[in-house]
């Protein structure tokens, strides 16, 4: 049976709903948590990634493109119960006034027909992605939301101009506005002093099992000599500071570091390097079992405008699995107050040496983090909808002009 609008006093139970986000096929991000849990109770139109990014000729981002064009001549899928994916086709991050306007017909029309097949009306719209801004707010929405958790414009390799544009119009439209860092309220309160700061969950449970006895280390891992200090998500530049990781790998010749991750990034400075492996990208579900088998986690971001403003998840998914974490100076890491911070080079090695005293999973540095589930965070946003949804309901009086 297909959940219904109710009224917005209960603002995320029986309800339509759109997500502009990355692609659902890609690693779990905090997007992905959310919606897996609002998908029990409500329908979700997830709508991949539109791009913001400017394509180079490059093999990556034909190939990129190419997929794209092939998954959206096909239906819409259904991953999960009540989450829905449509595959847009648009021209990603073009500048071209004709292009936009053509773009925003075009996108528009996609979206409004997957809604019409589903059956959608009145949706709460959830924009991760600014680049949705070009039809964000004309969908005949209940409620419009943008949810920030980066520094958009600050990424390598973006149109950061247009970007910057399109998250001003979401800021002004938007019936509510949550961003996942402190720095990041600070820097849109100047056009939403109603901003509000959820901070990341953790999806706890799944971490956890790092320390169940029946979680094996997997093979590949178990074979590399320990102790090992491990790094998993994204492998690119605005993420990893490779000759962090170099310098490391040469202090400690005795410990491993493992990376696992997709790699778009130049990473000949590593391969060099007997004690560095290099694992590639892992299911998500098999996460845990790798926590299992490293001594301590590293956050080894390059300190930038693009990681001030971040907050990673794997900070908690790090702790949930019961591990010591040491990490660059990222605000949002420091905040938790759990992980052993380093501002130069020898600070971050000698931290590692340090937590080694006390290595792997640990019962009590996984506990800790236990209240910070993804449910307990669902919980907060929907106590900051409803007043939205009351907001909206009865709008302030306009003030008249002196």
């Amino acid at each position: 049976m297909r959940p219904s609008n109710a009224s917005r006093t209960a603002p995320l139970r029986d309800r339509d709903m759109l997500c502009f986000s990355h692609d659902w096929s890609g690693d779990p991000l905090s997007k992905t948590h959310l919606m897996r849990l609002l998908a029990r109770d409500n329908r979700v139109l997830w709508v991949n990634s539109i791009g913001y990014r400017a394509p180079t000729a490059s093999r990556r981002d034909a190939g990129r493109a190419i997929r794209k064009l092939l998954v959206a001549a096909a239906p819409l899928s259904q991953p999960i119960p009540n989450l829905f994916v449509l595959n847009p086709i648009i021209i990603p991050a073009h500048t071209s006034p004709s292009i936009r306007a053509f773009n925003r017909w075009f996108l528009r029309l996609q979206v409004q027909r997957a809604m019409r097949t589903l059956g959608m009306s009145r949706p709460i719209n959830w924009v991760f992605n600014p680049a949705a801004a070009l039809i964000a707010g004309t969908l005949n929405e209940d409620l419009l939301i943008y949810y920030c958790v980066d520094e958009y414009a600050a990424f390598s390799g973006v149109a950061a101009d247009q970007l910057r544009v399109s998250e001003r119009e979401l800021l002004f439209r938007a019936d509510l506005v949550i961003a996942s860092a402190q720095r990041l309220i600070d820097s849109k309160k100047s056009l939403r002093p109603d901003a509000l700061l959820v901070r990341h969950g953790v999806d706890w449970t799944h971490f956890r099992s790092a320390l169940d006895p029946q979680t094996q280390v997997p093979a590949d891992l178990a074979a590399i000599r320990g102790p090992i200090l491990g790094y998993f998500g994204l492998i690119a530049q605005d993420w990893v500071d490779v000759d962090l990781i170099a310098h490391t790998a040469r202090k400690l010749s005795h410990a491993s570091i493992v990376m696992i991750g997709r790699q778009t990034m130049d990473l000949s400075a590593l391969r060099t390097l007997p004690n560095v492996h290099l694992l590639g990208h892992r299911p998500y579900s098999s996460l845990p079992a790798y926590c299992k088998g490293f001594d301590a986690a590293l956050i080894p971001f390059p300190v930038s405008e693009v990681t001030l403003n971040a907050n990673p998840l794997k900070a908690r998914e790090y702790l949930a699995a019961g591990l010591p974490v040491i990490s660059t100076d990222i605000p949002e890491v420091t905040a938790l107050g759990s992980c052993r911070i380093a501002t130069t080079r020898d600070q971050f090695v000698a931290h590692i040496q340090s937590a080694l005293a006390a290595p792997g999973p640990s019962a009590a540095r996984s506990d800790a983090v236990r209240h910070e589930s993804w449910e307990a965070r669902l919980q907060d946003i929907t106590a900051h909808i409803a007043n939205a949804a009351a907001r909206k309901e009865t709008p302030a009086p306009r003030r008249l002009a002196a």
